[in-house]
């Protein structure tokens, strides 16, 4: 569950730390007091948009941090499958925003935005204010029961992804093969020019680079050699060279070394040295015999060089490319001169990767349409608590006229609100409250499935009030028994069911205006339940009826435990 969040230079807020609760917990605060800046920061620390003008102050860093306890076992498996692993039972997600840039981690090891955004996948699920609106969209209908089933689908539906490749490459090759008879002889014309320019250039792999250290040497040939033979005239060639002077030095040894030990050693170790020179004096010459080459051999490399570089700027960067490049057109070529049997085996591999992924695409469709029972049961169990009457909930299969990389289905979710009235589809007969519910309901049926703790919900009340803010906020609760929920809200009847109430407030101190946060005790959060009942005067009956509407939520809530 998520334990805290720290907030420093962002906004309004100075720097605020918040420890949150098992459980429901609420935030509520006048409009305007930066709720949204506190959801904003953890959307922040997520991975979410960054833009700088969201730094309080622009000479400061801004930061977040977000610390998780885990303690689900299936959560700490799909984290080691991303190599994170909690530390002393704990995840810190941060984020520190520097100017234009910003640098985000994990347990203080830093790590790029995609990691950080599937590691919180994981932890946390946050509904924001509008996005019961994505249900408005048919495309989403299907990706919402894709992640309620992927366990079960996950592996036929990679099938079908990678079928729908091999299907789709075979058809690209067959359009582009319908060549005409006139296009396909030009281009078999093309082809053997090619290939003969680059067969005729008999290439050995690494030939280049062999040539090009050749006519290195080469051009600087003349400087080298005359180096060399200044060195050999030093140690070999000249009068008084170094040979000849060791020479008359080891004659004279020889002759002290009778009588002497030292001087036998000395003796020894300068006939050493006189082996050592010798052995130098004919690697020299070797080396001096390599630079000799006449103008006949340079032109000769140049022009070898200079036909393997107009190949290079043609087929490829090197020999290697070349000739692959080479091989592919070969293949082609092979191709057109017997076309009428490459057609037929285009077609032939185009039908059976078609037949192939028809069977995967109708597997998953079953496998679909057999998990959209259980959700569509589920989401419907979840609408009966929300105050939906006679609710009707089924999801409709087409089946489209074309593969896709996720099979052929298009699903839709309809829905009837109405005793006696058919099934619609969902956005065209739900308002924005009733969209707000029926995403609360999938959001409830999805957490369960998908193990995620931590469920944060911004302003779930938008369109609902009376009964069906009630219904709401028992539905709030009863989730909150099994997980953690981080809720804003301005409805009385949802601030009613904390667990743990916080207040947002901004206040102005110094000229400054800045957004506080404080867990509430229970005379307080009876003090802010008559806020949001009483508006602008808060009368004696309207703290009667806040602390009544507490103990009413203490009672449902013992109830529904």
């Amino acid at each position: 569950m998520l334990h805290n969040l720290y907030v420093k230079n962002l906004a309004l807020i100075d720097e605020i730390e918040v420890e949150f609760k098992e459980g429901l917990n609420i935030l509520s605060g006048e409009t305007g007091a930066g709720k949204s800046i506190i959801l904003g920061s953890v959307n922040l620390a997520l991975g979410g948009r960054y833009s700088s003008d969201i730094l309080r102050n622009e000479e400061e860093p801004g930061y977040v941090e977000l610390g998780f306890f885990v303690e689900d076992e299936v959560q700490i498996n799909l984290l080691k499958d991303l190599d994170v692993y909690p530390e002393d039972g704990m995840i810190t997600l941060s984020r520190k925003m520097i100017g234009k840039r910003s640098v985000s981690k994990i347990n203080g090891e830093a790590v790029q935005i995609s990691q950080l955004k599937e590691v919180a996948g994981i932890l946390i699920d946050i509904h924001g204010q509008h996005e019961h609106q994505s249900l408005l969209y048919k495309k989403n209908h299907l990706s919402i029961l894709d992640e309620f089933a992927k366990d079960t689908i996950n592996d036929v539906k990679q099938k079908v992804a990678a079928a729908y490749q091999i299907y789709k490459q075979y058809k690209e090759e067959l359009q582009e093969a319908n060549l005409d008879e006139k296009a396909r002889n030009k281009e078999m014309s093309f082809l053997e020019f090619e290939i003969q320019e680059i067969r005729g250039a008999n290439l050995k792999e690494q030939e280049d680079e062999l040539l090009e250290e050749q006519y290195r040497r080469m051009v600087n040939g003349k400087k080298i050699t005359a180096n060399i033979e200044e060195a050999y005239g030093y140690t070999a060639n000249a009068n008084q060279n170094a040979s000849d002077n060791l020479s008359r030095a080891i004659y004279c040894l020889q002759e002290a070394a009778r009588y002497d030990e030292k001087a036998n050693e000395l003796y020894a170790q300068l006939t050493e040295v006189d082996n050592l020179l010798n052995d130098f004096n004919r690697e020299l010459s070797d080396y001096s015999s390599s630079f000799d080459f006449s103008e006949e051999d340079f032109y000769e490399v140049e022009k070898r060089l200079n036909e393997i570089n107009h190949l290079k700027s043609k087929y490829g960067n090197s020999i290697q490319e070349i000739l692959t490049y080479c091989e592919e057109k070969e293949e082609t070529l092979r191709k057109l001169q017997d076309y009428d049997s490459y057609l037929e085996t285009l077609r032939r591999n185009l039908a059976e990767a078609e037949q192939k992924l028809s069977s995967l695409s109708l597997q998953l469709s079953k496998m679909r349409q057999e998990a959209s029972k259980e959700l569509t049961k589920a989401i419907k169990e979840n609408l009966l608590d929300l105050n939906f009457f006679d609710v009707k909930f089924e999801m409709v299969f087409t089946a489209l006229e074309h593969y896709s990389l996720i099979g052929t289905d298009e699903v839709e979710f309809m829905i009837s609100m109405n005793p006696g009235e058919p099934v619609r589809p969902l956005g065209d007969v739900a308002s924005g409250g009733e969209l707000s519910r029926i995403m609360l309901a999938i959001k409830t049926v999805m957490a369960e499935k998908d193990r995620i703790e931590t469920l944060i919900f911004d302003e779930i009340d938008v369109g609902i009030s009376g009964r069906t803010a009630q219904k709401v906020s028992e539905k709030m609760a009863l989730i909150g028994r099994n997980h953690q929920i981080i809720c804003i809200t301005h409805l009385a009847q949802i601030a009613a069911m904390a667990d743990a109430h916080f207040a947002i407030e901004k206040k102005v101190t110094e000229g400054k205006t800045r957004t506080s946060i404080s867990l509430l005790n229970k005379e307080e959060e009876i003090d802010e339940l008559a806020r949001i009942l009483g508006g602008a005067e808060i009368t004696e009956k309207v703290m009667e009826s806040a602390a009544e509407m507490k103990e009413l939520a203490k009672r449902t809530k013992y109830h529904q435990i």
